[in-house]
């Protein structure tokens, strides 16, 4: 647009401020799209579910995004909280994932299962606090540790599952970054946090004057962002998922073999480490977007959740013994996109679906992402990864 163009009228979108979910204030809309665009809306405006349950979820409510859902299993986990067999709902438009994931669920059932256990939990929100010097940053530091007492209890008093856990401090000229690492409970607890977190604060800017600029957020807990300090501090949960395969499975169910599959995972560590990647595994994203879209989670998140390290051997006696760490795995089993009707009846086919359930749906997207690792890889090895995608995922339509 050129300086002397007129610029165009700002033409917002319709919406009622008394109540924003009313069938008539979503129909009114969905007129408004039609007429401005020139699309026509059969399938968004098709919800199969009253408008104010999406209230807290979305503004400006339109209709919903259909997904296709397929199913997975049975995955045999022998977790500490998600043990026996499931059924696993992922949500995607790609086709071959859901076989694929399928395939490596038959594999590792097969092979007695997949061990999962979570390490570690921590939700943060990091805080940043500028001084006139280091020195004040050094000795505000120092005080910082004294008073973790006052502090947990100042960010405590505003959530009734939140607790702090640490603060975290890194020094820079002089400013101090903090991240203060809570558990949340079943939610995942990015707004818990920062409400805890900005109560704390404010209790300490009313006990060190000398703080003379104070921001709630300083990018060092990388909200929706991969990071380093992330997958070697923890966001959300660290979850282990391991197994160990005789090559006889292997060269039965994916027509490929131990030593073969070990050979491959090294050229594939190398090339990771050439390239810079945050994951040396082949495709954890995928498994993880597909659940995280069918069971409500901040999809968003993935960015976090898919950064992995993958460890391997090859034992003596031909076995192989394959491990995923994902060091960032934000889930929630309440709270969220998690209570909207489609994405809660996929949590409870998996049993996880309300409190006291979050740390078993972690283990099973932990083990659901092993089997997708497996399978991908055997299909490359054995050189059907493309001829899978041509059968399977191809839209002829």
């Amino acid at each position: 647009m050129t300086d002397h163009q007129p610029r165009p009228e700002r033409v917002r979108i319709p919406r009622d401020a008394a109540d924003d979910y009313t069938p008539e204030a979503v129909a009114e809309r969905h007129r408004f799209v039609e007429e401005r665009t020139g699309a026509r809306l059969d399938h968004v405006t098709r919800a199969s579910f009253d408008p104010h349950l999406a209230a807290g979820n979305v503004e400006q409510f339109l209709g919903v995004a259909q997904v296709p859902i397929g199913l997975a299993g049975p995955l045999l986990v022998n977790g500490e909280h998600a043990r026996g067999e499931f059924y696993v709902p992922m949500a995607t438009a790609e086709g071959t994932l859901v076989a694929s994931y399928n395939r490596g669920m038959r594999l590792l059932h097969e092979a007695g299962g997949v061990t999962t256990t979570i390490v570690n939990d921590h939700m943060q929100r990091a805080p940043a606090f500028l001084f006139h010097s280091a020195r004040e940053a050094r000795d505000f530091d120092h005080w910082l540790e004294s008073a973790f007492g006052d502090v947990k209890a100042a960010a405590e008093a505003t959530t009734s599952t939140g607790r702090l856990q640490e603060i975290e401090r890194y020094a820079a000229g002089r400013i101090l970054y903090t991240r203060f690492n809570y558990t949340t409970g079943d939610a995942a607890g990015q707004n818990m946090t920062g409400k805890a977190t900005q109560a704390a604060c404010r209790w300490i800017l009313s006990q060190r004057p000398e703080v003379e600029q104070f921001f709630l957020e300083s990018n060092f807990a990388t909200d929706k962002k991969s990071s380093q300090v992330n997958m070697l501090r923890t966001r959300g949960k660290k979850v282990i998922a391991e197994a160990t395969i005789p090559d006889e499975l292997f060269r039965r169910v994916m027509r490929s073999d131990s030593r073969l599959m070990y050979r491959a995972r090294q050229v594939s560590n190398l090339g990771g480490f050439m390239s810079g990647v945050n994951n040396n595994g082949a495709h954890s994203a995928n498994g993880i977007t597909a659940m995280f879209i069918a069971t409500g989670q901040d999809a968003a998140n993935v960015a976090e959740s898919s950064a992995a390290y993958v460890y391997a051997e090859l034992r003596d006696n031909g076995d192989y013994y394959y491990s995923i760490t994902i060091p960032s795995l934000i889930v929630a089993s309440y709270g969220g996109g998690t209570g909207l009707p489609t994405q809660r009846e996929c949590l409870e086919v998996l049993g996880c679906y309300g409190t006291g359930k979050v740390e078993k749906l972690a283990e099973i997207v932990a083990a659901t992402v092993l089997c997708g690792e497996l399978s991908l890889g055997s299909a490359i090895v054995a050189e059907e990864w493309v001829d899978a995608h041509d059968l399977y995922g191809r839209n002829r339509s």
